[in-house]
């Protein structure tokens, strides 16, 4: 573990902070706002208009980050389509905010630093998860966004998705083990031990991944208070695996922020002292979650969620939302100056600690243990996602037994049933590994174990 006790975890500090381009510096005393937002639709119909709707994003975003008077900022550009599967697009385009983003820090000295989000391409019926087409691609298109000045380069990678999905829709938490936890990681060494090379060779730092094809798409499946399509104690399970997943790119040499929509940072954090990137409240254009506030506990750059561009009573969203998030990092930064961050990062997790289970996972002292969990049995893993979903587990129900955490029937009796399937799979990745491959293969025709070396 990075850190001795989860009460040195705290937002704007981490154990090994990041500097990018222009002196923006993640985990190094402050936060730092982030914005991304997506093209509006039909720009990506040809290169010329993309990359003009892309420069134009930074303009907005860099223009209110002067008129408001931010010192630094984060833009964060999640590729479309188009732009990783024509890598001269994905280098026309990162070219262009780039351009903006100096101009406004020669002009004004904002500090801005400029992540790039590859597409993951890649379909495991359609040419695999290696060596394809799609494949290839991704890695040209990471080269070029470095050659055109990107700062970072981060990824949602879709490993194991087949076979999670499956478990997602029916109920087979076995499944979401061994398509997050183990699959997922697989696919991870892979991606990232070649990100991380490529980045290597410039003035980009290969940020990290987040398990959004996974343990995302549980939380989103699980929905808000009412929703019954899954639940959220199985949502919570599979994030706790998400992160012995997400933990790899770490582990093959990503250096942070890892990328804001994996919840599952907290607990990567605790482990590895990387900065990271996370979003909450300000993530309301995309999605409803029931932890807003409690995601800024232990936050080194805080960002919104994808939102298209366009006007907004209050501007352009890319002005909008970075002048949304630049005042939330703007008051945990006052609390940093003040000596109050650690009163203000309490009053962000018990806000939410205990209106979901999900909450209660990810509250940092719980999240913590899971890192703790996941170090015991270090590089095997399976068995440490194993241990990661038993610890959550564990966290639920003692919050539960002490009447701090209320369940409804369904959501106790998923977790008591899921928490004994656990525990009766074997110690022995081998032996897992061998029941997995005689089940799934044969039961969801679009997973390919050749993807990952199987």
């Amino acid at each position: 573990m990075a850190y001795k006790d989860p009460d040195e975890m705290v937002f704007g500090h981490a154990k090994f902070p990041v500097l990018e381009h222009w002196n923006v510096q993640f985990g190094a005393g402050y936060v730092v706002p982030e914005v991304k937002v997506a093209p509006e639709a039909g720009t990506e119909r040809s290169k010329e208009t993309l990359v003009k709707e892309m420069a134009s994003i930074a303009e907005q975003a860099a223009s209110r980050a002067v008129d408001i008077g931010l010192p630094a900022f984060m833009l964060e550009q999640e590729h479309v389509f188009q732009q990783t599967y024509h890598p001269d697009w994905g280098y026309a385009c990162t070219l262009a905010q780039a351009e903006v983003l100096k101009k406004y820090y020669d002009e004004y000295g904002v500090r801005a630093a400029l992540r790039q989000t590859v597409g993951d391409l890649r379909i495991e019926e359609k040419g695999g998860l290696r060596g394809s087409e799609y494949d290839n691609r991704i890695a040209e298109t990471i080269e070029e966004c470095c050659k055109a000045g990107a700062s970072d380069i981060a990824a949602e990678t879709m490993g194991g998705k087949s076979v999670l999905d499956y478990g997602v829709m029916r109920g087979d938490i076995k499944a979401i083990l061994f398509g997050i936890g183990y699959l997922g990681s697989i696919d991870m060494e892979y991606f990232w031990t070649r990100a991380v090379n490529i980045c290597s060779k410039y003035d980009t730092r290969p940020a990290g991944d987040t398990n959004c094809s996974g343990a995302n798409t549980c939380m989103y499946v699980a929905g808000g208070l009412l929703g019954k399509d899954m639940s959220h104690t199985a949502a919570a399970l599979a994030r706790a695996i998400s992160a012995a997943r997400s933990l790899v790119a770490v582990e093959c040499g990503a250096t942070g922020p890892l990328k804001d929509c994996g919840y599952e940072n907290t607990i990567i954090k605790a482990i590895t002292g990387v900065p990271i990137c996370q979003e909450g409240k300000n993530a309301v254009c995309a999605h409803a979650d029931v932890m807003g506030n409690l995601t800024c506990q232990v936050v080194d750059c805080w960002s919104n969620e994808s939102v298209f561009h366009r006007e907004e009573m209050g501007g352009p969203t890319p002005a909008v939302w970075l002048q949304a998030t630049g005042y939330e990092a703007a008051l945990m930064n006052t609390a940093i100056q003040t000596g109050n961050a650690k009163t203000l990062r309490d009053l962000y997790t018990f806000t939410d600690m205990f209106r979901d289970p999900q909450g209660t996972l990810l509250a940092y002292p719980n999240a913590y243990r899971v890192g703790k969990a996941i170090v015991e049995y270090g590089k095997d893993i399976y068995l440490r996602a194993r241990a990661a979903a038993l610890e959550a587990s564990k966290v639920m129900m003692e919050a539960y037994e002490a009447k701090l955490l209320q369940m409804t029937r369904f959501e106790l009796d998923t977790l008591r049933k899921y928490t004994s399937i656990l525990e009766s799979l074997p110690m022995e990745a081998e032996i897992f590994v061998d029941q997995c491959m005689r089940e799934y293969p044969r039961k969801i025709p679009t997973f390919d174990p050749k993807s990952y070396g199987l």
